[in-house]
C-alpha cells in the first residue's frame, strides 16, 4: 500500500544508526512506473518524498534503512521500473488512523449526503507531519461517530477538496460514497466555483487578470510551491482568475477564482506576479514589501501582522450542484474577525485617519 508523502519529513528520518539486529518497520512504500527511467534512488526520493531532504536520505540509505526489493541499498542505487522502494525504520510508524476528538464545528449546512463547514485559520484539514491530532478530519470522525456508513479512514468518504492551516474558509465534505464520487467529478470538471478573498501587497494597475503557471515543488524549500512556465513540462497545469475588490495604495484587496485546485496555488501565483499575499510568511509576505519608510508606517504594518498573523486569504464562496437532488448549492462566509480588521485598518490609513493614531 503506497502512504502519502504528505505525512513524511525529515523528522521521519531522525534515526539510529541500523545495525542489522533488530525488526524494522516499514514507513514509507512506493513502486516505480513502468516508464520509470534508470535514476539514482535518493534523487528518486527526494522527488516523491515531498517534505524530506536529500541530504537526509542519502543518510538514510547510508544507515541501511533505504531497500529496493527488501534489500538495503546505497544512495547509487538505480531505480528501474517496477522496483518496490521502501523506508525501514527501527521503529514503528505513527498510527495514522482517524480517531474522533470532540471538537467544535463551524457547520455551515448539512444533509444526509453532505456538509459544509467554514473552518477557522489555524486549523489543520488533515493529519500529517507535526500535526496528527486535532485537525478537520478528527472533529469530523466525532460529528459523525453515530453514523454507521461514515468511516473517517475510507477515502470514500469525506473531504472533496482542501484548503491550507492558515487559510479560512468554506470547505465541502462528502457524507457517502455516491456523494463523494459526483462532487469529485465536478472538481474534476471544473463545474464547481470557488472565490477566494486575498490581501496582496502591491499597487494592482489592472482591474482584472488571469494567471496561468504550472505549480510545482520548490526544489529549495520543500514546504513551498513555485510556478514554471506552461510550456515546461514541470509541474501541474494552474490558472487564477484575479480582479481588484479595493485598492489601499500599498496593497490591494482582490478576488480570485480558481480555474483549478493546486496546492498553494494562490499563493504561488501571487507571488509569482510580484504580488505576495499580506503576511504570508513562506511567501515573502511578511516583510514590508511596499510603504513608506518612517517609524509610524512601520508600526502600522507590525500592528497589521499582529492582527493577522497569517496570508491574508478566505475561502469566501462555494457553489456545487447537489449529487442527489441536482440543485445548485451556494454557500458564502463572511470575513474572519483578523482578516477583516486587518483591510479596515488599511481602508482608515488611506484615508488618513489613523496616520497619527498609529499603535
Amino acid at each position: 500500500m503506497n502512504i502519502d508523502d504528505e505525512l513524511y519529513d525529515d523528522e521521519m528520518l531522525e534515526m539510529e544508526e541500523n545495525t542489522g539486529d533488530g525488526e524494522l518497520y516499514e514507513h514509507f512504500r512506493i513502486v516505480a512506473d513502468a516508464g520509470q527511467t534508470p535514476l539514482r534512488i535518493d534523487k528518486f526520493l527526494f522527488e516523491h518524498m515531498q517534505h524530506s531532504s536529500r541530504n537526509r536520505i542519502q543518510q538514510a540509505a547510508e544507515a541501511g534503512y533505504i531497500h529496493a526489493n527488501g534489500k538495503a541499498v546505497k544512495s547509487n542505487y538505480k531505480v528501474r521500473p517496477g522496483d518496490i522502494i521502501t523506508l525501514m525504520l527501527a521503529r514503528p510508524p505513527h498510527d495514522t488512523s482517524i480517531k474522533p476528538e470532540d471538537i467544535p464545528l463551524n457547520i455551515v449546512y448539512e444533509d444526509e449526503e453532505l456538509m459544509v463547514v467554514n473552518k477557522e485559520a489555524g486549523m489543520v484539514v488533515h493529519p500529517g507531519a507535526g500535526n496528527f491530532t486535532g485537525t478537520l478530519v478528527n472533529a469530523m470522525a466525532w460529528h459523525m461517530r453515530d453514523v454507521p456508513e461514515y468511516d473517517p479512514n475510507s477515502p470514500e468518504v469525506g473531504l472533496v477538496h482542501r484548503i491550507d492551516k492558515d487559510t479560512s474558509g468554506l470547505l465541502l465534505i462528502a457524507k457517502t460514497p455516491e456523494a463523494k464520487k459526483i462532487l469529485g467529478k465536478q472538481f474534476f470538471d471544473k463545474t464547481t466555483h470557488r472565490s477566494y478573498h486575498a490581501l496582496v501587497w502591491g499597487h494592482m494597475k489592472e482591474d482584472e487578470g488571469r494567471i496561468e503557471g504550472n505549480i510545482t515543488r520548490d526544489p529549495k524549500d520543500r514546504l513551498r510551491m513555485t510556478v514554471t512556465a506552461p510550456e515546461s513540462g514541470i509541474g501541474k497545469p494552474a490558472v487564477t482568475h484575479w480582479r481588484v475588490l479595493e485598492r489601499f495604495g500599498y496593497t490591494t484587496l482582490v478576488e480570485c477564482i480558481l480555474e483549478t485546485g493546486r496546492t498553494h496555488q494562490i499563493r504561488a501565483h501571487m507571488k509569482a506576479i510580484g504580488h505576495p499575499l499580506f503576511a504570508d510568511e513562506r511567501y515573502g509576505g511578511m516583510e514590508i514589501l511596499r510603504g513608506e519608510r518612517s517609524s509610524s508606517y512601520k508600526a502600522f504594518i507590525n500592528n497589521c501582522f499582529r492582527l493577522c498573523p497569517r496570508q491574508a486569504l478566505h475561502a469566501k464562496t462555494l457553489g456545487f450542484v447537489h449529487p442527489v437532488t441536482g440543485s445548485q448549492m451556494d454557500f458564502t462566509s463572511e470575513l474572519p474577525a483578523d482578516l477583516g480588521a486587518v483591510i479596515q485598518k488599511w481602508r482608515e490609513y488611506i484615508s488618513g485617519t489613523t496616520r497619527n493614531t498609529l499603535e
